[in-house]
């Protein structure tokens, strides 16, 4: 009966063990999304009317229509223009959509200016059923 219970916590060990690894593979790049980075005239108005109720502070959105998923990220106010994002990563997983973006500040050549500044980005892609993970 001893060796039964040991066997049973072996196997209840073996199988948290395989259960982790299972899900450490749902996070694993499925293929890159293709995405339209789009003007502030092409998001749709709702949406952008929405984004500027929150540009004062970082924001990470959403917003899905019949055809499309259109994904925004903000950096909030900053104190000058010449503010730029870079989109580095933006790929399905099992689970999510993953999404990593950059703020790029002004550079040294072009100068800044002197005016606060609300960079973001809004992202146009094919409609799916899963969350955006933002990183």
């Amino acid at each position: 009966m001893k060796h039964m219970k040991k066997l049973a916590g072996m196997f209840l060990i073996l199988f948290l063990l395989s259960a982790c690894s299972v899900r450490e593979g749902a996070d694993t790049k499925i293929r890159d999304i293709d995405f339209t980075v789009l003007s502030v005239e092409e998001v749709p108005t709702e949406f952008l009317d929405f984004i500027y109720t929150k540009q004062e502070d970082p924001f990470r959105l959403t917003y899905t229509t019949d055809e499309y998923l259109y994904v925004a990220v903000g950096y909030g106010m900053q104190p000058t223009g010449g503010y730029s994002i870079s989109v580095k990563e933006f790929y399905l997983t099992e689970n999510a959509i993953q999404l990593d973006t950059e703020l790029i500040g002004p550079s040294v050549s072009e100068g800044s200016i002197p005016a606060e500044s609300y960079p973001f980005l809004v992202l146009k892609t094919e409609k799916m059923d899963k969350i955006v993970v933002f990183n």
